[in-house]
């Protein structure tokens, strides 16, 4: 029996986009424990003691999947906008299946579990939720069926400790495959002519950035008000959080009062931020330093062994309109002595260009998910799109005016350095994407392989009208 998508059971819209942005697989992932008492029913909440038997809809080794966990799951495709037309429900539930014989592997192979880190994502989590629904606790406990604040913690806790299990599992079966050359040659040739994928016009660009400097001035007037927020702290007593609150410019760790942990031996953040970091004692505040985002000031709260707990403030010097007009009129220099011919892109880029990353390699961008120069045009971003769209091969763009994370201004020409349009997959010209559909086919076999073989392994117990889908994996075996 075919149970279609067209058959959801609505969900309260209010707290529904804002809880699935943050939430993985939002399924009540609890875990069975080795001794269950008699199974009584007691409404549709399933703990460790009682469950309501109907509304099991599968068990999979130590895990169980309730009926309402499918609901939740296709809720939360919905709120992502993916097209589920013609996917069934069997189709979607054989995801879930997955997902628990993932966590449940990796439990039974003892993969370790970042207890802080799992912490400090629910904070953010949490944190991120009630400024979508301007501090809505009350609702939002209302809408998990919660009786406190402790009680969503500890169920959003294990949401993400067994996401965290099942992608940590998935990774542990395919990191180590790699494709050699010939494997890559075997899979092109065995793709028949006729079948072979035809990728889509590509276009290689390269750029020059100019970016206004900040003056002495600016980091002056930052490196002295960083200062005076800690000598108020330290001397008066005021709140580093609140200061977070109220003065910090990165916007990311701000819902969670600057919050951030790191790890001796996983880095994170930019070295002159960790290398302050682990200087600091308990309850020290560093002086005000530099990193490419701007100053900061970090108050290390807390070590656990390799973990360091910190807060820290962010802010950018001001950009002086003096140093807008003048990176403004610099640019405009160098897309003229382009127009004229007096000077080669790549020439131009190396010698005019701020931005590190590809002024060195004549101007030209890398595509950050093929790691080559390729772009394939119905597969750019928006933004870089709506900018090339009408470029021909060789014509100077109009100047742009841009931001990133690091800049607030900075401006920038393009070019169009060579196009190809669509064509049948070659492998000489496409090697690297050839070598990446080889590399996930591969990757497909030694799931398919691990699945096969665990699921044979692991006690798994399907309910219900699920026992009428048709499963790719052999999840009925013990029906």
């Amino acid at each position: 029996m075919q149970l279609k998508t067209s058959n959801l059971k609505s969900t309260n819209k209010t707290f529904t986009v804002a809880l699935l942005v943050f939430f993985g697989s939002l399924g009540a992932q609890e875990i069975i424990q080795d001794a269950t008492p008699e199974v009584k029913v007691k409404d549709s909440v399933v703990n460790s003691t009682r469950v309501k038997v109907e509304g099991v809809a599968a068990v999979v080794g130590d895990f169980i999947i309730l009926e309402s966990d499918l609901d939740r799951e296709i809720a939360q495709l919905e709120a992502q906008g993916a097209d589920l037309e013609g996917v069934t429900r069997c189709e979607l539930f054989g995801r879930l299946l997955e997902s628990k014989l993932y966590a449940h592997q990796a439990i039974q192979d003892s993969v370790l579990v970042n207890e802080l880190y799992i912490q400090s994502l629910v904070e953010q989590q949490i944190q991120g939720i009630l400024g979508q629904t301007k501090g809505d606790m009350e609702g939002l406990l209302k809408f998990y069926k919660k009786d406190s604040e402790e009680a969503l913690r500890e169920e959003m806790y294990e949401i993400n400790k067994n996401a965290y299990l099942a992608k940590e599992m998935q990774d542990k079966v395919i990191n180590e495959i790699e494709v050699t050359p010939e494997e890559v040659r075997t899979f092109f040739n065995e793709i028949p002519e006729d079948e072979r994928p035809t990728f889509g016009t590509e276009l290689k660009l390269a750029q020059i950035v100019v970016i206004p400097e900040v003056t002495q001035e600016a980091k002056q007037a930052v490196i002295d008000k960083l200062n005076g927020f800690k000598k108020d702290i330290e001397e008066n007593g005021s709140s580093f959080t609140t200061k977070v609150l109220f003065y910090t410019e990165d916007t990311a760790s701000k819902p969670t009062g600057g919050k951030y942990t790191l790890n001796r031996k996983r880095p994170r953040m930019v070295k002159e931020f960790r290398d302050v970091a682990f200087s600091l004692q308990e309850g020290e505040i560093s002086d005000p330093f530099e990193t490419d985002f701007g100053f900061h000031i970090i108050l290390l709260e807390k070590i656990r062994g390799q973990e360091y707990d910190v807060r820290h403030i962010l802010i950018r010097p001001d950009l002086t309109q003096e140093a807008i007009q003048k990176a403004k009129d610099e640019i405009e220099k160098v897309r003229k002595m382009l127009v004229e011919g007096e000077v080669t892109f790549a020439e131009a880029a190396r010698e005019f260009s701020d931005e590190k990353e590809t002024k060195f390699e004549g101007g030209q961008l890398t595509n950050p998910i093929t790691q080559d120069f390729n772009f394939e045009l119905t597969k750019m971003e928006p933004e870089l799109y709506a900018q090339i769209q009408d470029l021909k091969d060789g014509e100077i763009s109009p100047i742009y005016q841009d931001e990133d994370r690091i800049n607030r201004i900075k401006f920038k020409i393009l070019t169009v350095t060579d196009r190809i349009d669509d064509h049948k997959a070659d492998f000489a010209k496409d090697y690297l994407k050839i070598k990446e559909l080889a590399l996930q086919d591969k990757q497909i076999k030694a799931i398919e392989k691990w699945q096969k073989e665990t699921i044979i392994d692991t006690y798994v117990k399907v309910n219900g009208e699920y026992r009428d889908c048709e499963f790719q994996s052999n999840w009925l075996k013990n029906q």
